[in-house]
């Protein structure tokens, strides 16, 4: 019997590569034929990374969810243009977001066509969009790129939450392909940072999302760069539907507001500012003007940004509201809704972080014991105190105030269908403290 390696036809299948088949299992990939097939295919840096690593353990189960038979992480690396994305015209930073993105979708694919071409079975998870929105506003995306590309070598988180590549700097985007295959070498994050903690993503972030001290406003960002995308897509919505006409509906949205939303709907949902990426300087491409001339660079790339008269979407009560009008007064605020509306008490709990407003919790030093009863049962335990949240499972320490809800209540008192009011009447809800901190604990949490 003629090995299956050694018939005519494998043997001629996998000539010219550095792929090795072996019967029943899948080919063990050479590390360096792999990463000239993804810069062939219009990457500009690759990496690789195991599904066992550590540094992903917490991705690993819903990576495997969508594809079981993942052995191992491609991630890639595209380079944008760099003007485009400083431009202060928003048609032109976004132009060039979209094109890059469908670049890097098509790079996916691509690789995922040529390795299907020798056998091996891999799958392309989208660089942004599409995802999984019957999880909205869960986690939506099939694979987190950022962890996967610092595990992969391909750079570090910057305090703006974007990673850094230590060659092209901010201005990239990443995409990551699954695979059935090993490969003969596998990368590591690099040893340092590129991040040279200058702060210009600080100063040009127009709601003050990102704090001198690293801290991050999600919910900040989320309400205004993503406007047009998904929660405030919904918000807009619903903006229509609570309209008693259409000059009523123009008192709440303007002329150029909906046409805004005609060009996201029709050529893809645009960004409002993604400045933090506009103005970074890291990076062995991108920093000579920065070290060269800081004032020019700042005159040049960060004042235009800064000065740009423009709307800012904020929540009602949240830190972004009291920013704006003291970091940039010619910019205009709007009230609205960001449509972050958890569908159960897990994701109410997991989501507590992301819309926690430090500046409204100033003073507060308490521990709230949550038992929810009903739908779901569960016991949790926030506590508020120098300006920091935790959130535990179960009931720890001594509480403040208890408050026992029942889980469908709950839940819409904070889509704001039911009123706390009618909740505490109907014993619905029951609080054992002081109303006081409940009232505070809302004041954390604007929606």
């Amino acid at each position: 019997m003629v090995r299956l390696s050694e018939h005519p036809t494998v043997k001629r299948f996998y000539e010219g590569t550095s792929l090795r088949p072996e019967t029943g299992e899948p080919p063990t990939l050479d590390a360096d034929w792999l990463r000239q097939l993804c810069l062939d295919a219009g990457a500009d840096d690759v990496g690789f990374v195991e599904i066992d690593r550590s540094e992903i353990a917490d991705q690993r189960h819903d990576i495997l969810a969508v594809f079981p038979h993942t052995r191992t992480l491609v991630s890639f690396v595209c380079r944008m243009n760099r003007e485009p994305v400083r431009s202060p015209a928003r048609s032109v930073a976004n132009l060039e977001f979209h094109h890059a993105g469908d670049h890097v979708n098509e790079v996916a694919r691509k690789l995922v066509k040529a390795l299907q071409g020798k056998g091996v079975r891999a799958l392309n998870p989208a660089m942004g969009f599409p995802m999984e929105m019957d999880r909205f506003p869960g986690k939506i995306w099939v694979v987190s790129h950022k962890p996967v590309a610092v595990t992969a070598g391909l750079g570090h988180m910057g305090i703006h939450r974007n990673v850094i590549h230590p060659r092209f700097g901010s201005f990239i985007l990443l995409g990551t392909v699954l695979l059935d295959a090993e490969v003969t070498a596998y990368d590591r994050p690099i040893d340092y940072n590129p991040c040279v903690e200058c702060k210009l993503c600080v100063s040009a972030c127009p709601v003050g999302a990102i704090g001198p001290d690293g801290y991050f406003n999600f919910s900040a960002c989320y309400t205004h760069n993503y406007r047009e995308f998904m929660g405030g897509f919904t918000n807009w919505v619903e903006t229509i539907a609570e309209s008693k006409s259409a000059s009523d509906y123009r008192t709440k949205v303007s002329d150029p507001e909906s046409v805004s939303m005609w060009q996201s709907l029709s050529f893809g949902a645009n960004y409002k500012s993604a400045y933090c990426m506009a103005v970074c300087p890291a990076g062995e491409d991108v920093i000579g003007p920065f070290l060269t001339d800081r004032k020019e660079f700042l005159k040049e790339i960060v004042k235009p940004l800064q000065d740009k008269v423009e709307t800012i979407y904020v929540v009602p009560g949240t830190d972004a509201e009291g920013y704006v009008p003291r970091r940039f007064p010619h910019k205009k605020t709007k009230r609205v809704g960001n449509g972050l509306r958890p569908r159960s008490i897990r994701g109410f709990l997991e989501g507590l972080p992301h819309v926690f407003q430090r500046h409204q919790a100033a003073g507060l030093d308490a521990t709230y014991h949550f038992t929810f009863t009903g739908e779901e049962d569960v016991k949790a335990t926030v506590g508020i105190r120098d300006q920091t949240l935790e959130v535990g499972d179960g009931h720890i320490g001594a509480a403040d105030i208890h408050i026992t809800a029942d889980t469908r209540t709950w839940l819409t008192f904070l889509a704001k269908e039911r009123s706390i009011v009618w909740a505490l009447l109907r014993r619905r809800i029951r609080i054992k403290g002081s109303p006081r901190l409940l009232l505070a604990f809302g004041k954390c949490f604007p929606s």
